[in-house]
């Protein structure tokens, strides 16, 4: 079993910093891309951003040059630093990876447990 734990979730000013974690446990074998969505109150989840496993990332739009993703793929945990935070920000942000349990397996979709950013002032 594979499991997604995040944190670094709070409250935040408008134009302030926040730093999200998602760790990924268990039986895992590989990990392909990693990646972090949104989803704010009556509206649909959304791509936030995601790293490939070969390094490539790509963001919403809406967080090009406020946010930036990582990987350390020595400790299975992708980060995402939110920078210049505005309250249209504020929503559940959910961890996903694509990871594959053992070899010879196909990879499937995990996600975490989310964690709520809200910036407000």
């Amino acid at each position: 079993q594979v499991q997604l734990v995040e944190s670094g979730g709070g409250l935040v000013q408008p134009g302030g910093s926040l730093r999200l974690s998602c760790a990924a446990s268990g039986s895992i074998w590989s990990i392909n891309s990693m990646g972090w969505y949104r989803q704010a109150p009556g509206k649909q989840r959304e791509l936030v951003a995601a790293s490939t496993s070969g390094g490539s990332t790509d963001y919403a739009d809406s967080v090009k040059g406020r946010f930036t993703i990582s990987r350390d793929n020595a400790k299975n945990t992708v980060y995402l630093q939110m920078n210049v935070l505005k309250p249209e920000d504020t929503a559940v942000y959910y961890c996903t990876a694509d990871i594959k349990s053992a070899w010879g397996t196909r990879s499937r979709d995990y996600w975490g447990q989310g964690t709520q950013v809200t910036v407000s002032s």
